[in-house]
């Protein structure tokens, strides 16, 4: 069982065991395989350069449309707009941070500093959101009954080992998310701001 992250003398420090390891690489490029996005091959080299998507759509798949969100609240044609002009440099962002992540799954030791806490910290909550559309998380009844679902051996079926899957990495993000808030509550009181 994995260790969580605390924030202590080294920074940032975790442990995983091997199948942990594997088990969020393959969820890191599970999620990057579903940013990349589906270039022409008559893509525009100077759209690329600035960062447009002149083709951009809102997604299909309702998971991808959960990482890549309408900016703009019931107005598609705004949302659009934004869509072209920032979509591919979120893609790349969080794509980037996925694979940074999955860089320090090398060793069952994990060191972070604060850099990759923040890559970890985007990588989790993107495989998070893809788990809950998947697992169809609308509501906290929804929540609360995947949270129910604790026991390995009774993984049966797809849904009770995503939401295992979903748990684990849950569990895993709040670990990290209170191991940097205490490096900034440590660091505030070392240099006197609170």
């Amino acid at each position: 069982m994995a260790d969580p992250f605390v924030y202590g003398l080294r920074g940032i420090t975790g442990r995983l065991e091997d199948a942990e390891r594997e088990l969020l690489r393959g969820l890191f490029n599970d999620v990057v395989g579903m940013l990349e996005p589906e270039e022409g091959t008559h893509a525009d080299p100077l759209e690329a350069l600035v960062g447009l998507s002149p083709n951009a759509s809102e997604p299909e798949d309702p998971a991808l449309a959960r990482l890549l969100p309408n900016a703009v609240k019931d107005d598609a044609e705004a949302s659009l707009e934004f869509r072209r002009l920032t979509e591919r440099s979120l893609r790349q962002g969080k794509a980037g941070a996925l694979r940074a992540a999955a860089l320090g799954l090398d060793s069952a030791h994990l060191v972070l500093d604060d850099a990759a806490a923040g890559h970890w910290s985007t990588a989790l909550n993107d495989v998070r959101l893809v788990l809950a559309e998947r697992l169809g998380i609308r509501s906290e009844d929804d929540a609360e009954r995947i949270h129910a679902k604790t026991d390995w051996s009774e993984a049966e079926d797809v849904e009770t080992y995503l939401a295992l899957v979903y748990n684990f990495v849950t569990w895993l993000q709040t670990t990290l998310i209170e191991a940097m808030l205490d490096a900034h509550r440590v660091r505030s009181e070392g240099s006197g701001n609170e």
